[in-house]
């Protein structure tokens, strides 16, 4: 989700290690795992010593795929067993936990 959103699809990778609550080796290990066709590592073109994690072609267009199987996932699994005040406070928790890591704590 955080490479998708990223600019370019492409993150520092301390960076996308901070973002996922992940330590730096954790995550490389995560993308090593990842470099069969759906991340790629790129040198940082700011920064000669560190490393970008890239999303590949190939994984953007399996995202798009994807995209309407969750959504419908997502509102059969808890926004149909929702409604007014349910869904207000729902939607309140999606918020707070879509922003939890902006800020301290």
């Amino acid at each position: 989700m955080h490479l998708s959103e990223a600019p370019e699809g492409s993150m520092r990778m301390h960076e996308l290690a901070a973002a996922c609550n992940l330590s730096l080796s954790g995550m490389t290990r995560v993308v090593t795992r990842l470099e069969q066709g759906w991340v790629e590592r790129a040198k940082c073109a700011q920064d000669g010593r560190g490393w970008n994690a890239v999303l590949t072609e190939a994984s953007l267009v399996r995202l798009e795929q994807a995209w309407p199987a969750f959504l419908v996932s997502v509102r059969r699994r808890l926004v149909d067993h929702s409604s007014g005040q349910d869904l207000t406070e729902l939607t309140a928790t999606f918020r707070r936990v879509a922003t939890a890591g902006d800020g301290p704590g």
